[in-house]
């Protein structure tokens, strides 16, 4: 479900940072911008199968993200090969497009037309997501009146509400109370359990050795092992990970 094959992404970054637009003009003017290249995956490589979980662990500034963005489409690779077969949620960065000025019921169709559902998916799927979310008679208050934790309980709940062959999750097992977070993984769960192929990012390695199949360890951009998700979070662990 999930291929990619020698991905690369290189980012340019200005030598002389201009701290404002006049800034930069002015440098333009003077003569050409120099740029410092900087490779945020090297030669990345690894398959997903339907019903696998890979893991993705390594340090703050591994690659992470950069990788889960790229193989969601948001990013495009400098090097390098992603394929996906089926339909793809992106668990990434809950609640981007709501509108603060909106309800809670507005944002739900307004951040599923985001997320690619169509109106009439979001009609049949509604009460299930504000079920879910717990939010109750506060689903008609303006977003700006959500404290942070309803915010991400009405995201979760909305990007959950769709059973896709690709799941792509950074870091998102940890919004609202405790009694949501167990739900959150409970759901979670099941969307593995039906089949999806998940990519999972976590810092926490006891959640990747539970929920994980296999494991991928980034260091500097680059593959530093892949295998078993127990035995390379008990690598990564010993070699100074959290």
């Amino acid at each position: 479900m999930i291929r990619v094959n020698d991905l690369s992404i290189c980012y340019r970054m200005p030598r002389d940072r201009a701290t404002s637009v006049k800034e930069y003009a002015l440098r333009r003017l003077r003569g050409p911008v120099r740029y410092e290249e900087f490779w945020a995956l090297r030669d990345v490589s690894f398959t997903a199968r339907r019903g696998e979980v890979l893991g993705v662990v390594g340090p703050n500034g591994a690659g992470k993200s950069t990788l889960l963005r790229t193989v969601a489409g948001i990013l495009r690779p400098t090097s390098g090969t992603v394929a996906l077969e089926g339909t793809v949620a992106p668990m990434l960065e809950l609640g981007s497009g709501f509108d603060y000025e909106l309800t809670g019921r507005e944002n739900i169709y307004l951040n599923g037309a985001f997320l690619g559902y169509s109106k009439a998916f979001l009609d049949e799927k509604y009460d299930r997501i504000v079920d879910f979310s717990g939010l109750g008679q506060f689903i008609g208050a303006p977003l700006r009146s959500y404290s942070s934790g309803m915010v991400m309980r009405l995201a979760f709940s909305v990007a959950a509400a769709v059973r896709p062959d690709v799941l792509i999750v950074d870091e998102i097992l940890s919004v609202g109370d405790g009694e949501f977070q167990a739900r959150s993984a409970e759901r979670m769960r099941e969307l593995m359990r039906g089949g999806a192929a998940v990519l999972f990012v976590s810092h926490s390695l006891d959640q990747v050795a539970e929920l994980c199949d296999r494991a991928l360890w980034l260091e500097g951009g680059r593959v530093r092992e892949l295998g078993d998700a127990r035995s390379v979070c008990g690598a990564y662990r010993a070699g100074g990970g959290s």
